[in-house]
């Protein structure tokens, strides 16, 4: 009796582990594109891949204290690297390529970083703070918008759109919706398309 119930347990235990793994191969599926437009596609390595070089650039930046990294939107696809955000001066900029491109795994860089203006002040700071929020808020609000493909970085009342993005419809619509946000007086469009 013992040796039955024990096989019992056995088979309701391997029943549940594979219900549970057809449940989680379901549900890492990746949803079918709204658009109906294919997606440019990557493996998993590419991926992780694009990960390790974006924390590598990221990681070079920081480590450079003639560089203020914090200014700096780092995105890698495909061995791509974007460089967005605002500089205080043309040597920041020509230092930042250049820890950029000696990271390994480095293809190219999109260099997309502006050059700030004047000094900005706290309130100014904090109000380009506000900003940014409104306008990565309303990005992820709106569906036709993938806003986690989009970085946002304000200076003063201007706002600059960055990343990967699947098509030029995601590209119009992001700046339409930063647009339609109070206090922006500018976009700046520095969005790629993915390859």
């Amino acid at each position: 009796m013992n040796r039955m119930k024990t096989r019992l347990e056995v088979l309701a235990l391997n029943t549940v582990l594979v219900g549970v793994l057809a449940v989680s191969a379901v549900g890492c599926s990746k949803p079918v594109d709204s658009v109906g437009l294919p997606a440019a596609s990557t493996t998993v390595g590419t991926d992780i891949d694009d990960s390790v070089i974006t924390s590598s650039v990221k990681s070079a930046l920081l480590a450079d204290a003639d560089i203020k990294s914090f200014d700096f939107k780092v995105e890698t696809r495909k061995g791509e690297v974007l460089l967005s955000g605002f500089v205080d001066n043309q040597a920041q900029l020509d230092r930042a390529t250049a820890a950029t491109r000696a990271v390994a795994g480095v293809k190219s860089i999109q260099n997309n970083v502006v050059l700030k203006g004047a000094p900005t002040t706290v309130g100014k700071k904090v109000d380009a703070g506000i900003i940014t929020s409104k306008v990565k808020t309303a990005l992820l609000g709106d569906p036709s918008v993938k806003s986690f493909d989009i970085s946002v970085v304000t200076r003063d009342d201007e706002v600059l759109l960055s990343g990967f993005v699947d098509n030029q419809a995601q590209v119009d619509r992001a700046m339409e919706v930063a647009r339609g946000i109070e206090g922006v007086r500018l976009v700046r469009n520095e969005m790629s398309i993915k390859k």
